[in-house]
């Protein structure tokens, strides 16, 4: 005999498949971490799936989509519908704590949530994500993606991206 799962069981599978798939230009975070899934239902014997790009034009999101779905095939959910949703904007503000503890420790100095940002005459500090330093400069707006800008650290002289804040 097969057990079914009910609803609320299919919901967690589906959520939690989804939510695995890890952003293909930082490995250490998952599109959960980021706040880029938004919403995943189980409607009938399919499975909706809805993502925010963290700006519009990101070319992960292909390749995001299309890891959600095998994530779904594989916990037995075939018939996968992944929608773009772009309003509202993604924020920094989804990000989750955890997802900005990863950056940290990969290197890359995470966003403040938007209670805690203050800039003096529109500079922002940015910590070093290595020593932890604040006596950093930013060296270009853009990083080795578009959505992370070029800062360094006065105090260790070593280089690292600042996720934007949006």
């Amino acid at each position: 005999m097969v057990a079914t799962l009910d609803k609320p069981d299919q919901q967690r599978r589906a959520w939690d498949a989804a939510a695995s798939v890890v952003d293909p230009e930082i490995p250490v975070l998952t599109i959960a971490d980021l706040g880029v899934l938004r919403h995943v239902a189980v409607v009938g014997d399919h499975v909706e799936v809805a993502i925010t790009p963290t700006y519009s034009g990101c070319p992960a999101m292909n390749i995001i989509a299309l890891e959600i779905e095998l994530a779904l095939e594989r916990e037995g959910f075939r018939n996968a519908k992944v929608r773009t949703v772009l309003s509202p904007a993604w924020t920094t503000d989804w990000m989750s704590d955890e997802g900005r503890r990863k950056l940290k420790e990969y290197g890359i100095a995470p966003p403040a949530p938007a209670s805690s940002r203050r800039a003096l005459f529109g500079v922002q500090q940015v910590g070093c994500p290595h020593c932890g330093s604040q006596n950093t400069e930013l060296l270009s707006e853009f990083g080795s993606t578009s959505c992370k800008a070029l800062w360094r650290c006065k105090s260790c002289r070593e280089p690292f991206d600042h996720f934007k804040c949006h």
